[in-house]
């Protein structure tokens, strides 16, 4: 409807549907925080009901946050590279956990580095893995699509080859395994020491990047306009080439939450079935994230991982065998489908970019 305004011209008055549509496009962080609420009922009541294998419970979504910690990293990952713009992506972060992992499994197990400098190493190692994708595509101009797949091939390649299709395991490993693996009683639930220790300082400092520092405001305005972050004096191959390392510092970390979890660096860690990439990717566009690059929250990316986490922890246990975990796949289909859809619609009506 249309109201006078105080100068005496009319204007048009937001209805309340309207607003929460608004609200629910834009806002992705709360429109996820409530899908996940409505999924958790559906799967509580169903387990009530009997129709699941198992209860889908406090203990059993608490314990299913395990699987959370490194689908979330990823994602975070993802988020950096394709708000750089460019039709940014990275199709190599699976392969570059395979090839940090199999690199910290032999610094623990062979080498016998201590926990804390293998971590370290094994971060680096991401990092620099990532900046040859931010070389190839910042500095060379390769399309990023053709730049990570050439890398994901290779840095798959170079972890099979090194480790002789064998994974690494072992007494050390093992201990490593206890330390990052363990569970903390928090809210009278047992949380994985990981949701505590590694992803939240990451998902704090992924928000102080993107969010408060200078890098992450350049990095939105190169991935918005290049050309006009280039004439406000940008750099923009060197921002948007950063990007990639980050996202491979953050699959380093992501490798070690790996190795740790199944006590063994397995070369095909991160590649093998669909690979982690398509999930991380799934997630940052249902999180918010604009393909098209600009636009992007860290918390939008971390609520979407949660809600993914218990949507296949549901899954998993609705349907007998092995159909479940199938049912995965399909589920992961169509929420990119529409969390695509979603997202460029939200960024025409409501100009998410300006």
């Amino acid at each position: 409807m249309t109201v006078p305004a105080t100068d005496g011209v009319f204007e048009e008055r937001e209805s309340v549907p309207a607003r929460v549509l608004r609200v629910l496009l834009t806002e992705r962080t709360a429109a996820l925080a409530l899908l996940t609420v409505l999924l958790v009922i559906m799967f509580s009541a169903l387990g009530r009901g009997g129709y699941l294998f198992a209860d889908f419970d406090a203990a059993y979504m608490a314990s299913s946050l395990q699987s959370l910690v490194p689908v979330a990293l990823l994602a975070l990952a993802e988020m950096f590279v394709i708000i750089s713009g460019y039709s940014g992506i990275d199709l190599s972060v699976g392969a570059i956990v395979s090839l940090a992992g199999m690199l910290f499994g032999h610094l623990i197990q062979n080498v016998g580095v201590p926990l804390v400098p293998a971590v370290v190493c094994t971060v680096v190692a991401g990092g620099l893995l990532g900046a040859v994708n931010g070389v190839l595509v910042g500095y060379l101009k390769f399309p990023p699509l053709i730049a990570t797949l050439a890398t994901q091939y290779a840095y798959a390649s170079i972890a099979m080859v090194v480790s002789g299709s064998a994974p690494i395991s072992g007494d050390k490993i093992t201990a490593a395994n206890g330390v990052l693996t363990g569970r903390v009683a928090l809210f009278g639930l047992m949380i994985p020491t990981q949701v505590l220790t590694i992803l939240v300082p990451s998902v704090l400092i992924s928000w102080l990047l993107l969010d408060r520092m200078t890098w992450g405001r350049s990095l939105l305005a190169v991935g918005t306009n290049a050309t006009a972050a280039r004439y406000a004096a940008q750099n923009v191959r060197a921002i948007r080439g950063s990007s990639y390392m980050v996202s491979g510092l953050l699959c380093g970390l992501a490798a070690v939450v790996n190795v740790a979890q199944y006590a063994s660096a397995r070369p095909d860690a991160g590649t093998a079935g669909n690979g982690m990439a398509l999930t991380a990717i799934t997630i940052a566009a249902l999180g918010g994230v604009l393909i098209q690059g600009g636009f992007g929250r860290v918390s939008g990316v971390v609520m979407a991982a949660v809600l993914i986490t218990w949507l296949n922890a549901g899954l998993l246990i609705s349907m007998e065998g092995s159909a479940g975990s199938r049912s995965q796949l399909l589920a992961l289909g169509a929420v990119l489908i529409c969390s695509i859809l979603v997202n460029s619609y939200a960024a025409r009506r409501y100009q998410l970019r300006s």
